[in-house]
């Protein structure tokens, strides 16, 4: 009897129509289950305890870790796990945590405030990075070039409704216009591409639709690879690196990547290593 997994999610993408094609293959049958729609008040509720598995991949920056976590409770599966996705939802909490464990990260301020922001330019050298603790797909994420103009950008972080949107790290520009996604699916690192800012967006992102190409699997990719697996615990992550003269630094590390991209410039399937992990975990 086939394997009953939901794919948690807010909307279908292409990774979510892959998993669900490709799991009958696998002995698995995946439900697409909105994010928005589950009720989850009481640890019995019928849509998280039907199903062997939950693989959790919701846009949201604050559901993902909810819903995991109350499934938990209940006894069911979840990839990533909550503490996993908790981390990897504030990109604050990831860098402390990935810092304190030894995993490098570039470095960085947390901003609250107009006088933090003042502090950080202060402390870091220009050209740098402002960008938003809870944030995807390189949305609001700007480049600060001149001291002169910094303040002028920050004006529009102040004009945000909500603390939650005003909180911000400011880091070093780095990588130089290239960033590198890392595909890991239980301790594997399935596929790595490089993705290269296009046109006029200096952002590298695969979401904005920037070049990609496959890359070897590099003995000091792997052993950061490890190194995150290793605090956050095996699951479904993109881990973004960039190289610096000093090594590569964890960026971020998604707990609900896309993977067109890398499986595009690699031919890695990784809908089928996806699905061989759920496997393994309801083994």
């Amino acid at each position: 009897m086939s394997k009953r997994v939901a794919v948690v999610a807010d909307r279908i993408g292409w990774e979510e129509r892959r998993l669900i094609e490709t799991a009958p293959g696998l002995g698995l049958h995946i439900d697409w289950v909105n994010d928005e729609s589950l009720c989850l008040g009481h640890l019995d509720a019928p849509s998280v305890t039907d199903y062997d598995a939950l693989l959790l991949r919701s846009r949201s920056y604050t559901r993902g870790g909810l819903i995991a976590t109350l499934a938990e409770a209940a006894g069911v599966p979840v990839l990533n796990t909550a503490k996993a996705i908790h981390v990897c939802e504030n990109k604050a909490v990831l860098r402390t945590v990935l810092r304190a464990a030894g995993v490098p990260v570039p470095d960085f301020r947390l901003v609250l405030s107009r006088k933090d922001f003042d502090k950080a330019l202060g402390e870091l050298e220009l050209p740098l990075v402002l960008k938003p603790v809870f944030g995807g797909m390189g949305k609001r994420v700007t480049l600060l070039r001149h001291a002169d103009t910094a303040p002028s950008v920050y004006d529009y972080v102040e004009d945000l409704g909500h603390a939650f949107e005003q909180a911000c790290l400011v880091e070093p520009y780095l990588g130089g216009g290239t960033s590198v996604r890392c595909l890991v699916v239980g301790h594997e690192l399935v596929g790595a591409a490089e993705f290269g800012s296009g046109g006029t967006d200096w952002r590298n992102n695969a979401a904005l639709g920037n070049s990609s190409r496959a890359l070897a699997h590099d003995p000091d990719v792997l052993k950061i690879v490890d190194a995150v697996v290793a605090e956050l615990g095996p699951g479904i992550h993109g881990i973004d690196l960039f190289a610096t003269p000093d090594g590569y630094v964890v960026n971020e590390v998604n707990h609900a990547p896309g993977f067109r991209a890398v499986a595009s410039a690699t031919g890695a399937d990784i809908p089928s290593a996806i699905g061989r992990h759920v496997q393994e975990l309801l083994a």
